[in-house]
Protein backbone atom coordinates (compact mmCIF):
# COMPACT_ATOMS: atom_id res chain seq x y z
CA UNK A 1 0.00 0.00 0.00
CA UNK A 2 3.11 2.17 0.76
CA UNK A 3 4.09 1.86 -2.52
CA UNK A 4 0.97 3.05 -4.27
CA UNK A 5 1.26 6.29 -1.53
CA UNK A 6 4.23 7.25 -3.06
CA UNK A 7 3.33 7.04 -6.43
CA UNK A 8 -0.10 8.81 -5.89
CA UNK A 9 2.19 11.76 -4.28
CA UNK A 10 4.53 11.83 -7.08
CA UNK A 11 1.49 11.90 -9.28
CA UNK A 12 0.24 14.80 -7.14
CA UNK A 13 3.92 16.74 -7.16
CA UNK A 14 4.08 18.42 -3.64
CA UNK A 15 5.66 21.36 -4.75
CA UNK A 16 3.29 22.28 -6.73
CA UNK A 17 1.99 24.76 -3.22
CA UNK A 18 4.36 26.83 -4.64
CA UNK A 19 4.17 27.06 -8.14
CA UNK A 20 0.22 28.00 -7.65
CA UNK A 21 0.69 29.99 -4.55
CA UNK A 22 0.31 33.09 -6.15
CA UNK A 23 -2.57 32.47 -7.70
CA UNK A 24 -4.03 30.61 -4.95
CA UNK A 25 -3.32 33.77 -2.67
CA UNK A 26 -4.93 35.91 -5.03
CA UNK A 27 -8.44 33.65 -5.28
CA UNK A 28 -8.46 32.67 -1.42
CA UNK A 29 -7.15 36.81 -0.95
CA UNK A 30 -4.92 35.37 1.37
CA UNK A 31 -6.67 32.87 3.22
CA UNK A 32 -4.70 29.75 2.00
CA UNK A 33 -5.11 27.29 5.23
CA UNK A 34 -9.42 27.97 5.31
CA UNK A 35 -9.08 27.39 1.48
CA UNK A 36 -6.73 24.00 1.99
CA UNK A 37 -8.82 22.72 4.72
CA UNK A 38 -11.61 23.03 2.59
CA UNK A 39 -10.84 21.58 -0.53
CA UNK A 40 -9.05 18.70 1.69
CA UNK A 41 -12.63 17.72 3.21
CA UNK A 42 -14.14 17.88 -0.22
CA UNK A 43 -11.34 15.81 -1.85
CA UNK A 44 -11.63 13.48 1.30
CA UNK A 45 -15.39 12.99 0.27
CA UNK A 46 -14.53 12.21 -3.50
CA UNK A 47 -11.59 10.49 -2.01
CA UNK A 48 -13.49 7.77 -0.58
CA UNK A 49 -16.28 7.69 -3.64
CA UNK A 50 -13.17 6.89 -5.49
CA UNK A 51 -12.06 4.35 -3.39
CA UNK A 52 -15.83 2.38 -3.37
CA UNK A 53 -15.49 2.29 -6.65
CA UNK A 54 -12.37 1.12 -6.87
CA UNK A 55 -13.02 -2.21 -4.70
CA UNK A 56 -15.83 -2.89 -7.31
CA UNK A 57 -14.46 -2.60 -10.52
CA UNK A 58 -10.14 -2.82 -9.14
CA UNK A 59 -9.52 -3.29 -13.50
CA UNK A 60 -10.98 0.15 -14.45
CA UNK A 61 -9.36 2.97 -11.91
CA UNK A 62 -10.89 5.79 -13.72
CA UNK A 63 -13.82 8.46 -13.74
CA UNK A 64 -14.03 7.78 -17.51
CA UNK A 65 -15.00 3.99 -17.01
CA UNK A 66 -16.63 4.20 -13.71
CA UNK A 67 -19.27 6.14 -15.57
CA UNK A 68 -19.22 4.34 -19.16
CA UNK A 69 -20.06 0.97 -16.26
CA UNK A 70 -22.60 1.97 -14.27
CA UNK A 71 -24.41 5.59 -15.48
CA UNK A 72 -24.08 4.83 -19.39
CA UNK A 73 -21.45 5.04 -22.53
CA UNK A 74 -22.35 8.35 -23.09
CA UNK A 75 -21.95 9.85 -20.21
CA UNK A 76 -18.67 8.13 -19.72
CA UNK A 77 -17.70 9.59 -23.24
CA UNK A 78 -18.50 13.07 -21.19
CA UNK A 79 -16.41 12.26 -18.45
CA UNK A 80 -13.52 11.22 -19.96
CA UNK A 81 -13.71 14.70 -22.12
CA UNK A 82 -13.99 16.69 -19.39
CA UNK A 83 -11.00 14.67 -17.81
CA UNK A 84 -8.77 15.52 -20.92
CA UNK A 85 -8.64 19.18 -20.25
CA UNK A 86 -6.77 17.87 -16.90
CA UNK A 87 -4.47 15.63 -19.66
CA UNK A 88 -4.36 19.19 -21.90
CA UNK A 89 -3.77 21.68 -19.40
CA UNK A 90 -1.37 19.55 -17.25
CA UNK A 91 2.17 19.59 -19.60
CA UNK A 92 1.02 23.38 -20.25
CA UNK A 93 1.42 24.20 -16.81
CA UNK A 94 4.39 22.19 -15.96
CA UNK A 95 5.81 24.34 -19.12
CA UNK A 96 4.41 27.42 -18.04
CA UNK A 97 5.58 26.86 -14.05
CA UNK A 98 9.25 26.12 -15.62
CA UNK A 99 9.36 29.23 -17.83
CA UNK A 100 8.20 31.68 -15.32
CA UNK A 101 10.20 30.56 -12.36
CA UNK A 102 13.64 30.16 -14.50
CA UNK A 103 12.74 33.47 -15.80
CA UNK A 104 12.64 34.99 -12.78
CA UNK A 105 15.96 33.68 -11.34
CA UNK A 106 17.55 35.11 -14.71
CA UNK A 107 15.49 37.45 -16.26
CA UNK A 108 18.11 37.89 -19.06
CA UNK A 109 16.53 34.68 -20.75
CA UNK A 110 12.81 35.41 -21.90
CA UNK A 111 10.22 32.83 -20.38
CA UNK A 112 9.25 31.84 -23.53
CA UNK A 113 12.55 30.23 -24.22
CA UNK A 114 12.71 27.55 -21.58
CA UNK A 115 8.81 27.06 -22.17
CA UNK A 116 10.11 25.53 -25.64
CA UNK A 117 12.86 24.23 -24.66
CA UNK A 118 11.49 22.25 -21.91
CA UNK A 119 8.71 21.23 -24.09
CA UNK A 120 11.29 19.90 -27.12
CA UNK A 121 13.66 18.08 -24.05
CA UNK A 122 9.85 16.02 -22.64
CA UNK A 123 9.36 15.08 -26.53
CA UNK A 124 12.15 13.84 -27.32
CA UNK A 125 12.37 11.62 -24.11
CA UNK A 126 8.65 10.13 -24.77
CA UNK A 127 9.61 9.84 -28.45
CA UNK A 128 12.35 7.27 -27.10
CA UNK A 129 9.97 5.90 -24.31
CA UNK A 130 12.01 6.74 -20.85
CA UNK A 131 10.67 6.10 -18.02
CA UNK A 132 11.00 7.05 -14.27
CA UNK A 133 10.95 3.92 -11.84
CA UNK A 134 9.31 3.83 -8.45
CA UNK A 135 12.48 3.89 -6.90
CA UNK A 136 13.46 7.26 -8.36
CA UNK A 137 9.54 8.42 -7.97
CA UNK A 138 9.58 8.28 -4.53
CA UNK A 139 12.91 9.55 -3.76
CA UNK A 140 11.12 12.76 -5.31
CA UNK A 141 8.92 12.86 -3.31
CA UNK A 142 10.90 12.99 -0.30
CA UNK A 143 13.14 15.27 -1.42
CA UNK A 144 9.86 17.68 -1.90
CA UNK A 145 8.33 16.76 0.96
CA UNK A 146 11.71 17.66 2.64
CA UNK A 147 12.04 20.68 1.20
CA UNK A 148 8.08 21.49 2.41
CA UNK A 149 9.30 20.90 5.71
CA UNK A 150 12.48 22.97 5.84
CA UNK A 151 10.63 25.73 5.05
CA UNK A 152 8.00 24.95 7.71
CA UNK A 153 11.31 24.84 9.98
CA UNK A 154 12.41 27.90 8.72
CA UNK A 155 9.10 30.39 9.45
CA UNK A 156 8.77 28.19 13.10
CA UNK A 157 12.29 29.78 13.66
CA UNK A 158 11.02 32.90 13.31
CA UNK A 159 8.42 32.09 15.32
CA UNK A 160 9.88 31.11 18.37
CA UNK A 161 12.82 34.04 17.73
CA UNK A 162 9.60 36.16 18.45
CA UNK A 163 8.06 37.27 15.46
CA UNK A 164 4.77 37.96 15.68
CA UNK A 165 1.98 35.74 14.57
CA UNK A 166 -1.13 37.57 14.12
CA UNK A 167 -4.54 35.89 13.55
CA UNK A 168 -6.50 38.18 11.95
CA UNK A 169 -6.33 36.65 8.79
CA UNK A 170 -7.94 33.64 9.85
CA UNK A 171 -11.51 32.16 9.64
CA UNK A 172 -12.87 36.10 8.79
CA UNK A 173 -13.45 35.45 4.74
CA UNK A 174 -16.80 35.51 3.56
CA UNK A 175 -17.91 32.20 2.17
CA UNK A 176 -17.95 33.43 -1.58
CA UNK A 177 -14.20 33.75 -1.20
CA UNK A 178 -13.54 30.63 0.12
CA UNK A 179 -15.54 28.76 -2.47
CA UNK A 180 -13.50 30.49 -5.19
CA UNK A 181 -10.48 30.07 -3.52
CA UNK A 182 -10.96 26.37 -2.42
CA UNK A 183 -12.31 25.79 -6.58
CA UNK A 184 -8.59 26.34 -8.12
CA UNK A 185 -6.67 25.12 -4.79
CA UNK A 186 -8.63 21.93 -5.37
CA UNK A 187 -5.87 21.78 -8.18
CA UNK A 188 -2.94 20.80 -5.49
CA UNK A 189 -4.98 17.41 -4.71
CA UNK A 190 -5.12 16.42 -8.59
CA UNK A 191 -3.29 13.00 -8.70
CA UNK A 192 -4.56 10.78 -5.54
CA UNK A 193 -7.08 9.69 -8.26
CA UNK A 194 -4.40 7.98 -10.22
CA UNK A 195 -3.98 5.32 -7.19
CA UNK A 196 -6.68 3.65 -8.51
CA UNK A 197 -5.24 2.60 -11.19
CA UNK A 198 -2.50 0.57 -9.63
CA UNK A 199 -5.11 -2.15 -8.82
CA UNK A 200 -3.28 -4.87 -10.38
CA UNK A 201 0.38 -4.16 -8.79
CA UNK A 202 -1.29 -4.20 -5.63
CA UNK A 203 -1.77 -6.91 -2.54
CA UNK A 204 -5.59 -7.01 -1.68
CA UNK A 205 -6.70 -3.64 -4.00
CA UNK A 206 -10.03 -3.91 -2.40
CA UNK A 207 -8.81 -3.16 0.66
CA UNK A 208 -5.31 -1.34 0.07
CA UNK A 209 -6.57 0.82 -3.13
CA UNK A 210 -9.00 2.60 -1.15
CA UNK A 211 -6.80 3.23 2.30
CA UNK A 212 -3.73 4.38 -0.04
CA UNK A 213 -6.65 7.06 -1.68
CA UNK A 214 -7.67 8.63 1.36
CA UNK A 215 -3.80 8.52 2.94
CA UNK A 216 -2.77 10.42 -0.43
CA UNK A 217 -5.22 13.05 0.48
CA UNK A 218 -4.89 13.28 4.10
CA UNK A 219 -0.58 13.32 3.99
CA UNK A 220 -1.23 15.93 1.49
CA UNK A 221 -3.27 17.97 3.24
CA UNK A 222 -0.71 17.85 6.31
CA UNK A 223 1.68 19.06 3.72
CA UNK A 224 -0.05 22.11 2.22
CA UNK A 225 -1.90 22.96 5.71
CA UNK A 226 1.04 23.46 8.04
CA UNK A 227 3.29 25.87 5.67
CA UNK A 228 -0.26 27.37 4.98
CA UNK A 229 -0.87 28.55 8.84
CA UNK A 230 2.59 29.87 9.36
CA UNK A 231 2.75 32.04 6.71
CA UNK A 232 -0.56 33.27 6.94
CA UNK A 233 0.25 34.09 10.58
CA UNK A 234 3.80 35.24 9.53
CA UNK A 235 2.94 37.58 6.94
CA UNK A 236 -0.82 38.04 7.37
CA UNK A 237 -0.49 40.60 4.07
CA UNK A 238 1.38 39.82 1.47
CA UNK A 239 2.27 41.62 -1.89
CA UNK A 240 4.45 39.85 -4.71
CA UNK A 241 6.43 41.92 -7.88
CA UNK A 242 5.25 38.97 -9.74
CA UNK A 243 1.58 36.85 -8.58
CA UNK A 244 2.94 33.75 -10.99
CA UNK A 245 6.07 33.37 -9.33
CA UNK A 246 5.37 34.44 -5.81
CA UNK A 247 6.29 30.84 -4.62
CA UNK A 248 10.18 31.77 -5.13
CA UNK A 249 9.39 35.59 -3.41
CA UNK A 250 8.11 34.15 0.13
CA UNK A 251 10.77 31.57 -0.14
CA UNK A 252 13.28 34.40 -0.31
CA UNK A 253 11.29 36.49 2.34
CA UNK A 254 11.26 33.31 4.19
CA UNK A 255 14.39 31.76 4.33
CA UNK A 256 16.45 34.66 2.19
CA UNK A 257 19.15 33.44 -1.13
CA UNK A 258 20.07 30.32 0.26
CA UNK A 259 16.74 29.23 1.00
CA UNK A 260 15.60 30.51 -2.45
CA UNK A 261 18.54 28.34 -4.32
CA UNK A 262 17.48 25.27 -2.42
CA UNK A 263 14.04 25.66 -3.61
CA UNK A 264 14.63 26.46 -7.30
CA UNK A 265 16.42 23.49 -7.21
CA UNK A 266 13.84 21.28 -6.08
CA UNK A 267 10.88 22.86 -7.52
CA UNK A 268 12.32 22.24 -11.51
CA UNK A 269 13.03 18.78 -10.67
CA UNK A 270 9.50 18.68 -9.47
CA UNK A 271 8.30 20.18 -12.66
CA UNK A 272 10.60 18.06 -14.95
CA UNK A 273 8.84 15.00 -13.49
CA UNK A 274 5.63 16.18 -13.41
CA UNK A 275 6.05 17.77 -16.94
CA UNK A 276 7.18 13.88 -18.12
CA UNK A 277 4.92 11.98 -16.81
CA UNK A 278 1.59 14.65 -18.15
CA UNK A 279 2.74 14.12 -21.38
CA UNK A 280 3.17 10.33 -21.12
CA UNK A 281 0.06 10.44 -19.56
CA UNK A 282 -1.59 12.57 -22.50
CA UNK A 283 -0.19 10.63 -25.00
CA UNK A 284 -1.18 6.97 -23.82
CA UNK A 285 -4.38 8.29 -23.30
CA UNK A 286 -5.06 9.28 -26.82
CA UNK A 287 -3.41 6.17 -27.26
CA UNK A 288 -6.11 4.10 -25.86
CA UNK A 289 -8.45 6.22 -27.26
CA UNK A 290 -7.40 5.58 -30.74
CA UNK A 291 -7.56 2.23 -30.16
CA UNK A 292 -10.94 2.42 -29.04
CA UNK A 293 -11.86 4.06 -32.18
CA UNK A 294 -12.96 7.18 -29.86
CA UNK A 295 -10.55 9.37 -31.47
CA UNK A 296 -9.15 8.35 -35.54
CA UNK A 297 -7.19 5.18 -35.10
CA UNK A 298 -4.80 5.93 -38.17
CA UNK A 299 -3.22 8.33 -36.36
CA UNK A 300 -3.88 8.45 -32.28
CA UNK A 301 -3.95 4.19 -32.09
CA UNK A 302 -0.88 4.53 -33.99
CA UNK A 303 2.57 2.96 -32.06
CA UNK A 304 6.10 3.53 -33.39
CA UNK A 305 7.59 0.10 -34.33
CA UNK A 306 11.44 0.80 -32.42
CA UNK A 307 10.96 2.63 -29.70
CA UNK A 308 7.41 1.09 -28.90
CA UNK A 309 5.68 4.41 -28.32
CA UNK A 310 2.70 6.18 -29.03
CA UNK A 311 4.81 8.67 -31.68
CA UNK A 312 2.26 10.83 -33.39
CA UNK A 313 0.50 11.59 -29.86
CA UNK A 314 3.82 12.86 -28.73
CA UNK A 315 4.12 15.06 -31.71
CA UNK A 316 0.46 16.11 -30.97
CA UNK A 317 0.68 17.01 -27.55
CA UNK A 318 3.95 18.89 -28.05
CA UNK A 319 2.12 20.98 -30.59
CA UNK A 320 -0.91 21.86 -27.96
CA UNK A 321 1.15 22.44 -25.56
CA UNK A 322 2.55 25.11 -27.49
CA UNK A 323 -0.41 27.21 -25.75
CA UNK A 324 1.27 27.77 -23.12
CA UNK A 325 3.12 30.78 -24.69
CA UNK A 326 -0.81 32.35 -25.05
CA UNK A 327 -2.14 31.43 -21.89
CA UNK A 328 -1.80 32.63 -18.36
CA UNK A 329 -0.72 30.12 -15.63
CA UNK A 330 -3.70 31.24 -13.43
CA UNK A 331 -6.28 30.23 -16.43
CA UNK A 332 -4.45 26.98 -17.11
CA UNK A 333 -4.90 25.99 -13.54
CA UNK A 334 -8.70 27.44 -13.60
CA UNK A 335 -9.45 25.15 -16.50
CA UNK A 336 -7.55 22.03 -14.88
CA UNK A 337 -9.25 22.43 -11.84
CA UNK A 338 -12.76 22.85 -13.65
CA UNK A 339 -12.16 19.10 -15.91
CA UNK A 340 -11.58 17.55 -12.27
CA UNK A 341 -14.62 18.55 -10.19
CA UNK A 342 -16.44 17.66 -13.21
CA UNK A 343 -15.31 13.85 -13.08
CA UNK A 344 -15.21 14.42 -9.06
CA UNK A 345 -18.88 14.96 -9.24
CA UNK A 346 -19.73 12.00 -11.65
CA UNK A 347 -17.96 9.76 -9.79
CA UNK A 348 -19.68 10.50 -6.38
CA UNK A 349 -22.93 10.36 -8.69
CA UNK A 350 -21.60 6.77 -9.85
CA UNK A 351 -21.34 5.43 -6.09
CA UNK A 352 -25.23 6.21 -5.38
CA UNK A 353 -26.08 4.86 -8.84
CA UNK A 354 -24.24 1.35 -8.41
CA UNK A 355 -23.77 0.87 -5.35
CA UNK A 356 -27.28 2.31 -3.38
CA UNK A 357 -29.98 2.09 -5.75
CA UNK A 358 -28.64 -1.19 -7.04
CA UNK A 359 -28.05 -2.63 -3.73
CA UNK A 360 -30.20 -4.89 -2.30
CA UNK A 361 -29.08 -4.51 1.07
CA UNK A 362 -31.19 -0.80 1.96
CA UNK A 363 -29.60 -1.17 5.76
CA UNK A 364 -29.02 2.20 7.51
CA UNK A 365 -25.05 1.68 6.97
CA UNK A 366 -25.49 1.36 3.46
CA UNK A 367 -27.68 4.26 3.24
CA UNK A 368 -24.88 6.64 5.27
CA UNK A 369 -22.22 5.10 2.78
CA UNK A 370 -23.85 4.92 -0.60
CA UNK A 371 -26.06 7.64 -0.42
CA UNK A 372 -25.22 10.06 2.31
CA UNK A 373 -21.51 10.42 1.96
CA UNK A 374 -21.57 10.51 -1.41
CA UNK A 375 -24.19 13.15 -1.83
CA UNK A 376 -22.44 15.27 1.02
CA UNK A 377 -19.13 14.61 -1.56
CA UNK A 378 -20.88 15.59 -4.81
CA UNK A 379 -22.90 18.52 -3.35
CA UNK A 380 -19.72 19.83 -2.07
CA UNK A 381 -18.12 19.60 -5.11
CA UNK A 382 -21.26 20.96 -7.32
CA UNK A 383 -21.05 23.98 -5.27
CA UNK A 384 -17.34 24.49 -6.02
CA UNK A 385 -17.84 24.11 -9.58
CA UNK A 386 -20.97 27.02 -9.49
CA UNK A 387 -18.64 29.24 -7.61
CA UNK A 388 -15.55 29.53 -10.28
CA UNK A 389 -15.51 32.33 -11.97
CA UNK A 390 -17.52 32.96 -15.28
CA UNK A 391 -14.78 32.61 -17.79
CA UNK A 392 -13.32 28.87 -16.88
CA UNK A 393 -17.37 28.53 -16.59
CA UNK A 394 -17.85 29.42 -20.11
CA UNK A 395 -15.26 27.96 -21.01
CA UNK A 396 -15.74 24.53 -19.79
CA UNK A 397 -19.59 24.58 -21.24
CA UNK A 398 -18.01 25.48 -24.63
CA UNK A 399 -15.57 22.12 -24.30
CA UNK A 400 -18.52 20.17 -22.77
CA UNK A 401 -20.61 21.29 -25.75
CA UNK A 402 -17.97 20.39 -27.78
CA UNK A 403 -17.65 16.64 -26.67
CA UNK A 404 -21.18 16.40 -26.95
CA UNK A 405 -21.25 17.61 -30.87
CA UNK A 406 -18.04 15.16 -31.67
CA UNK A 407 -19.98 12.43 -30.08
CA UNK A 408 -22.97 12.84 -32.42
CA UNK A 409 -21.10 13.28 -35.63
CA UNK A 410 -18.71 10.07 -34.48
CA UNK A 411 -22.15 7.90 -33.97
CA UNK A 412 -23.40 9.15 -37.37
CA UNK A 413 -20.39 8.15 -39.40
CA UNK A 414 -19.93 5.27 -37.32
CA UNK A 415 -23.71 4.14 -38.19
CA UNK A 416 -23.23 5.42 -42.02
CA UNK A 417 -19.91 3.18 -41.77
CA UNK A 418 -21.70 -0.08 -40.52
CA UNK A 419 -24.75 0.27 -43.30
CA UNK A 420 -22.04 0.47 -45.53
CA UNK A 421 -20.49 -2.43 -44.38
CA UNK A 422 -23.57 -3.94 -43.66
CA UNK A 423 -24.51 -3.47 -47.66
CA UNK A 424 -21.71 -4.67 -49.41
CA UNK A 425 -21.71 -8.06 -47.38
CA UNK A 426 -24.94 -8.93 -48.43
CA UNK A 427 -24.03 -7.98 -52.12
CA UNK A 428 -21.45 -10.30 -51.61
CA UNK A 429 -23.62 -12.90 -50.42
Amino acid sequence: MFQVVFLGLAWMTPMIYFSVYGVAYEASRGHLTETYLMAMIAILFTARSYGVMAARFPQSGSAYTFAKQTLHPYLGFLVGWALMLDYLFSPIIAYLTFGIYIHAWFPVVPAEVWMVALNAVLTVINLLGVRLSAQISRLFVLVQIGFIALFSGCLAYRLAEGAPFSTEMFFNAGPSVLLAGTAIICFSFLGFDTATTLSEETLEPRKNIPRAVMWIVLIAGVVYAVPSVLTQGLFPVQAFEELDSAGLEVVRRVGGAALASVFMAVLLMAIFTQGLTSVTSLSRLMFVMGRESVLPERVFGYLHPRWRTPAANVLVTAVVSLLALAISLDDAVRFVSFGALTAFLMVNVCVVAHCFFRASDRSFATFVRYLLVPVVGGAYVAWLLVSMDHTTLAFGSIWLTLGVVYSMIRSVWRNRHDARRIRAEAAGL
